[in-house]
């Protein structure tokens, strides 16, 4: 879509979005936000920026916002409340399938490190009560440190 309009309308060559799409994804964040935002600012520079970002975030943002009021109001009626917790049996089999597969995928890596370091974070944590941003630092000192020795 945005090929269409900014390729089409002579404001980027498809080379030049092709360049900030790279970008915006190799960028923390959403990709559709970063790529709006380099984009405006590609071509009205800083406004642009600004006005892309803001036309980007501010839709989701408006939604989330009325789902969170209609949530507040209909919180405790009971219907919803069942479908809530049948979505959260559904979003528990999603997270259990996402580790099941991170963890084939780090077995062929054949790291041991890797494999070790997810159940040991996890125990820290639920066991221990260790704060999740400690164990970022520490996975990665431990990871930069350990990562030096084991083949790539």
């Amino acid at each position: 879509m945005m090929e269409k309009y900014f390729v089409d309308h002579g404001d980027l060559s498809k080379e030049e979005l092709l360049e900030l799409a790279t970008i915006a994804q190799t960028s923390p964040g959403a990709i559709a936000v970063n790529l709006s935002v380099l984009v405006g600012r590609r071509i009205r520079g800083l406004k642009g920026a600004l006005v892309s970002g803001i036309g980007a975030v501010l839709p989701a943002l408006i939604l989330l916002s009325l789902i969170s009021l209609a949530y507040t109001a209909f919180q405790t009626n009971p219907l919803v409340r069942q479908v809530l917790k049948g979505m959260e049996a559904a979003v528990a089999a999603i997270i259990v399938d996402l580790v099941i597969d991170m963890y084939q995928s780090l077995r062929q890596q054949k790291q041991p490190l890797l494999l070790i370091l997810p159940i040991l974070a996890f125990i820290a944590n639920a066991f221990f009560g260790v704060h999740p941003l400690w164990i970022l630092a520490a996975a990665l000192v431990i990871v930069l440190i350990g990562g030096k020795k084991c083949p790539a």
